[in-house]
């Protein structure tokens, strides 16, 4: 049977007024509450206003509860949140971690997203938080609960965590065995026996799963991500290839937005090129994809990027700065025997990676079956 959240929770609203000097928190939705989120910025402004939330009280943003920017505070005797914020204390029969969970869960977050359409930005007001609908087992099936859901939580974190170290072991490796000195140092230009913007129009997308056009958001460290990615029709398709057509084994480089992200495409698709991505082609005389790929992504390659930076909103480079990045040139031999190293490490994060999505589906499926309708 489900309560009325509302019997369990009273808004807060004890302001700084005397501008004490209590550490200022933000609330975002992957790290909760946080310090200087906003930088230094509050550090001389009257915070007089900013509101006090005591160690154990809730505080969310109106406007962006609705993506999960909620969370209680468990790290100080009291800090201060923007005025925005709301706050609101938990009575003793509401475990704060249960109630935490419960309002990340997809049944809270599609019922936040339902009752705050159409108000101002989408802000929801606590006296609509108060009419949702909980289940309050007692107090020690809460703490089960969160308990289990802690475990699984933890668990993820140290997957994330282990293919992290994974990724850093190859950056490593790279730097070990190339940034030396004793290779000679080509620009990207002269490792590359075609290197081609995209078109400059958006790509028409449709709904069908063929002909993807591969955007600057699917581009990642090292691979693609598939989640968002879009496609064309044949016809669209063809018009975008016209210049070049992307094959396997070709890098393609984001160089607007998150720019210094690449992957190679792998075999078995017929890839085009959305906005703000390049591809790079191999000389295969001279390097392998696999070496091309790790130098492109490289610390230092990056931060000849930053270097090129054209903007001061947008971050992005232009295609004549990166044909003129300069990497290291080593004898196939070394390309080949890191390549062998990066391929062992790749076998690794596969297996991190197949027990991570076990773990996320299992984290799932409890949150669904505590929370869900």
């Amino acid at each position: 049977m489900k309560e009325r959240l509302g019997d369990y929770i009273r808004e807060y609203s004890v302001r700084n007024k005397n501008g004490n000097d209590i550490p200022v928190y933000s609330v975002t939705n992957t790290q909760g509450f946080c310090q200087d989120y906003f930088g230094k910025e509050v550090a001389s402004k009257d915070k007089s206003t900013y509101k006090i939330v005591p160690r154990g009280y809730f505080a969310y943003n109106p406007s962006r509860i609705n993506v999960g920017s909620v969370d209680w505070q468990r790290y100080e005797e009291q800090v201060i949140v923007s005025p925005l914020y709301n706050v609101f204390s938990v009575a003793p029969q509401l475990d704060q971690q249960y109630l935490y969970y419960y309002l990340k869960s997809d049944y809270a977050l599609q019922r936040i997203r339902a009752v705050a359409t159409g108000s101002v930005r989408d802000n929801l007001k606590l006296a609509m938080l108060y009419e949702f609908p909980i289940r309050v087992p007692d107090l020690e099936q809460q703490k089960g609960i969160t308990e289990r859901l802690d475990r699984a939580r933890r668990l993820i974190a140290l997957r994330e965590q282990e293919l992290e170290t994974l990724d850093e072991l190859i950056k490593a490796r790279f730097v070990e065995m190339f940034d030396n000195g004793l290779s000679p140092i080509k620009t990207v230009e002269e490792m590359c026996s075609v290197i081609v913007d995209c078109p400059h129009t958006t790509p028409k997308y449709e709904g069908d799963l063929k002909n993807p056009a591969i955007r600057t958001s699917e581009i990642k460290k090292g691979y693609i991500s598939w989640d968002t990615m879009r496609y064309v029709s044949d016809e669209e398709y063809e018009e975008r290839v016209a210049r070049l057509r992307p094959m396997a084994g070709d890098i393609v480089y984001g160089r607007e937005g998150t720019f210094g992200n690449a992957a190679i495409l792998p075999e078995g698709y017929k890839f085009c090129l959305g906005q703000r991505v390049m591809l790079l082609r191999p000389d295969f005389s001279k390097c392998t994809s696999e070496y091309l790929l790790h130098a492109v992504i490289s610390d230092d390659v990056y931060r000849q990027a930053v270097g090129k930076n054209n903007a001061s909103t947008v971050a992005h480079v232009n295609v004549k700065d990166v044909k003129q990045f300069r990497i290291p040139l080593p004898s196939f031999e070394k390309q080949n025997e890191f390549s062998a190293f990066v391929q062992q490490i790749e076998n690794a994060k596969h297996a991190v990676n197949r027990s991570l999505l076990e773990l996320q589906t299992l984290f799932e499926t409890l949150m669904q079956e505590y929370f869900g309708d």
